[in-house]
């Protein structure tokens, strides 16, 4: 397991992820890269991702015999991975997953996280990009940021402590999801931002309003609309009310 995987460092790089997809041409092993900072940092739908120096820019880059279907359960995993990471770095803070994979403390997200995946059958690949706010907090972000300093986290934590928590924690995430979803669903509604309340989610044109009801069996957010119906969706932008 990722335990185990070989560790690549590579300094200063334009992107994990995209290093990341640059070795997965060909064979490969699963490993880590690990940078310390980030020229060309990439989140979802190519927002740009902030990478000072003192952070955490990883991406796990493997094979996945449960192909797409478990891949799609990725970005659960890594923010439960994430929030294990703050759970054990900062244990006063109060952790919570917004709808897919940010993880927040007080509204103000502490990570970003890009699963990415390519190649066919045996072939087939994914590369979990995670970021982690250790020591900075980056500048115009697109939303309200924290850090684990911020959070309480020992003054002596470095992005090495939260890259080598983040490890252990990937590692049982991983496993956890390979195994089905069942449990990584019940660990992510846990801990789930605004289960319960009000939110409204662009999904391409449209702005859907509804209560946030529950998640799916496939991770699908299942939201009960103004006029007392249900509906699933699978991609879009879900912002909280009053957030």
């Amino acid at each position: 397991m990722s335990e185990t995987w070989p560790i690549f460092r590579v300094g200063v790089i334009d992107s994990t992820n995209t290093e990341a997809k640059r070795r997965a041409v060909g064979s490969f092993a699963d490993q880590w890269i690990v940078a310390d900072q980030q020229t060309a940092g990439r989140g979802r739908q190519d927002r740009t991702w902030l990478s000072p120096l003192g952070n955490v820019y990883a991406t796990a880059l493997f094979r996945e015999p449960g192909g797409i279907t478990t891949a799609l359960r990725g970005p659960f995993a890594c923010a439960l991975a994430v929030s294990d990471v703050v759970r054990e770095l900062a244990p006063l803070a109060d952790v919570r997953l917004k709808w897919p994979n940010d993880v927040r403390v007080d509204r103000r997200k502490v990570s970003g996280i890009l699963v990415e995946t390519g190649g066919t059958g045996q072939e087939f690949w994914v590369a979990a990009g995670i970021g982690i706010n250790v020591r900075i907090v980056p500048d115009n972000v697109s939303q309200p940021a924290t850090s684990l300093l911020e959070l309480g986290a020992a003054p002596s934590t470095s992005a090495e402590t939260a890259f080598l928590a983040l490890v252990r924690a990937f590692d049982r995430r991983l496993a956890q999801c390979r195994q089905g979803f069942a449990g990584t669903r019940a660990d992510w509604l846990e801990r789930a931002e605004a289960l319960g309340g009000a939110v409204q989610v662009r999904a391409g044109d449209s702005l859907i309003e509804g209560i946030f009801e529950d998640l799916e069996a496939d991770g699908a957010l299942l939201l009960r609309l103004p006029d007392g119906s249900r509906r699933s969706i699978r991609a879009g932008e879900i912002e909280i009310r009053g957030s």
